[in-house]
């Protein structure tokens, strides 16, 4: 078991597209959104410790949390006002991630994202100053197409930890062992119209996701749509390469993050007049009104 510690170099080390985008929130909210990034770093870090089921861990360490009102992460909670439920909603991710992964279907994989990723638009926002209650489905939506991104971008690395994160339904005859072995796998052509179909899927989201941000005040939402353009632009590079199906994984340079930021910056400046609609795309989530 690890002891948690407010780790500042966490979004440095391991969000590498959120920490180039962090250079443009002002220090009040950049500080706090990279102690929400350690705090869920932690819990990722208890989850894939081993190999091993960490299930029992992951419970016994949000109960600890729960129940000291002097715990660090609860305090973290209570001072920025997030309902510690939706904490609870990530773990319950986590935990899936201990057994035989297995999705079974769209609504599946939109429940599995909303838990690991949604929920971090959710607890993102007050960091942010965000206080309108008609922003938080648009949050939520924004970490569901993230995390459908992540999801196109892992399918090698998640197959050979046994883990696949593609709907059944969507996969027919594909299995495991084409997914670990895009060399030599006979249904490559499928795979792609898989991974069409994800990224496809994921712009529905990030439609919702973008027309939310008229609700991040000015002075925060510069560096919230970069970082959702930057991590986009993964999706959009794998689309570039024809959805292309192996082993490598698929990076946004530096330098190309600089060029989506430049590229974007119009349509930032005119967020107000585009991407105004919302477009319900699932069902309500138990917490997202908190």
């Amino acid at each position: 078991m690890i002891n948690y510690h407010n780790d500042p170099n966490s979004l440095k080390n391991y969000g590498k597209s959120f920490y180039w985008a962090s250079f443009f929130l002002p220090n009040q909210s950049k500080s706090a959104a990279t102690e929400l990034y350690s705090i869920c770093r932690y819990f990722d870090d208890i989850a894939d410790n081993n190999l091993s089921d960490q299930s029992n861990l992951l419970k016994n360490e949000f109960n600890n949390i729960q129940n000291d009102n002097n715990h660090p992460i609860k305090s973290f909670f209570k001072k920025n006002k997030i309902p510690i439920s939706v904490l609870e909603d990530l773990i319950k991710g986590l935990l899936k991630d201990q057994k035989e992964v297995k999705i079974k279907n769209e609504f599946e994989l939109i429940e599995y994202s909303y838990q690991v990723a949604g929920t971090v638009g959710l607890m993102m926002s007050p960091l942010i100053l965000v206080t309108e209650k008609d922003a938080k489905k648009h949050a939520i939506d924004l970490g569901i197409a993230m995390q459908l991104t992540n999801i196109a971008r892992d399918i090698y690395e998640d197959a050979k930890m046994g883990r696949v994160y593609l709907p059944e339904e969507w996969l027919g005859d594909i299995d495991i062992m084409d997914l670990q072995n895009p060399l030599t796998t006979s249904k490559k052509l499928e795979i792609k119209k898989v991974i069409q179909k994800l990224l496809n899927l994921a712009e529905l989201y990030y439609h919702n996701g973008f027309s939310g941000m008229k609700y991040i005040p000015i002075k925060t939402r510069l560096g919230i749509f970069f970082a959702a353009k930057i991590y986009r632009e993964i999706g959009q590079k794998i689309k570039k390469n024809g959805y292309k199906y192996s082993s490598e994984r698929t990076f946004i340079s530096n330098i190309n993050k600089a060029l989506v930021a430049l590229i974007s910056i119009p349509e930032f400046l005119f967020l107000k007049y585009l991407n105004n609609s919302y477009n319900p795309l699932r069902k309500k989530f138990d917490n997202e009104d908190l």
